[in-house]
């Protein structure tokens, strides 16, 4: 059996929080920033990084209130992951724009971040990430009162039995999972508690919705204000398909808002296509990133 590279940890404040942050490769390689996605954390890249051949040096945080960082056992305030992402570049790529790689809520972030701070950003790749479904102002009311009855509720996590029940689950919500990465994660993705069932390693707070509508038009004047090169990576089975597979134009109009896309649609994935097609995202990632 091949030997995973290993990577290794650090720990550093950002804006008053605990961030623990994640590195594999050489320090002085050209740098990448993967960031990972909603109740998630950075191991879910072990398998791209196992997948590239050129040498990089591949940066990936924990969110707050993600694997072993620290978390806030209250809602969370979605800017603050700008915030948070303009801090650790500042920190670790001071004199460089930076390659970030984001999947679905990283690639959210990656995307974002770029438009505010195009100086500080070369390219970015967003692994099957399109924005949300557009919602509708008159529902305006209706998610305010549903962030108020969820501040009165401790939110929770499923846990399981140990980590082969997690393991399972895995395979069942993927198939295409096979048992070692199914193994891996479940141990890497997780946290023992203290009565010795398996959790995923995410706050629960992350599970209270957001006072406040998702606004597409304000997605597009960001994603049009991008002056890096962007890379757009589909899962052929994944949620943007999922989302916009029925609706062509509204998937047209969205890519319409980036100025220098490249897109392509990984073949037989679901949306955690680094898990799926490693092989396949490490080549589409290396063939558009620079190494100048």
């Amino acid at each position: 059996m091949t030997r995973r590279p290993e990577s290794r940890s650090e720990t550093l404040a950002v804006r008053g929080l605990r961030y623990h942050v994640r590195h594999w490769g050489p320090a002085d390689a050209p740098a990448v920033f993967l960031l990972h996605g909603w109740m998630d954390s950075s191991p879910t890249f072990q398998f791209l990084v196992e997948a590239l051949h050129k040498e990089w040096h591949l940066i990936a945080p924990d969110w707050r209130g993600y694997g072993q960082s620290e978390w806030l056992g209250r809602p969370y305030w979605f800017p603050d992951y700008y915030g948070d992402l303009d801090a650790l570049l500042a920190h670790y790529s001071p004199d460089r724009p930076a390659r970030l790689v984001g999947h679905s809520m990283g690639a959210n972030i990656a995307a974002i971040y770029a438009s505010t701070r195009p100086q500080r950003v070369a390219q970015v790749a967003m692994l099957d990430f399109l924005g949300l479904p557009a919602t509708d102002a008159k529902d305006a009311p209706k998610q305010l009162a549903q962030w108020l009855d969820h501040l009165g509720e401790t939110p929770r996590l499923n846990s399981y039995a140990d980590h082969a029940a997690l393991q399972q689950r895995m395979r069942q919500i993927n198939p295409r999972l096979d048992d070692a990465k199914a193994a891996f994660l479940a141990r890497a993705l997780s946290r023992t508690l203290p009565d010795g069932r398996v959790q995923m390693a995410c706050d629960a707070c992350h599970r209270v919705p957001s006072p406040v509508l998702y606004r597409i038009d304000d997605q597009l004047a960001c994603w049009r204000a991008i002056a890096a090169p962007v890379l757009m990576l589909e899962a052929e089975d994944g949620f943007v398909h999922e989302r916009f597979g029925a609706d062509p134009a509204e998937r047209e109009r969205r890519l319409g808002a980036f100025r220098n896309l490249q897109l392509a649609t990984v073949a037989d994935c679901g949306h955690n296509l680094h898990h799926d097609r490693p092989e396949r995202v490490a080549a589409a990632l290396e063939t558009f990133l620079t190494r100048d």
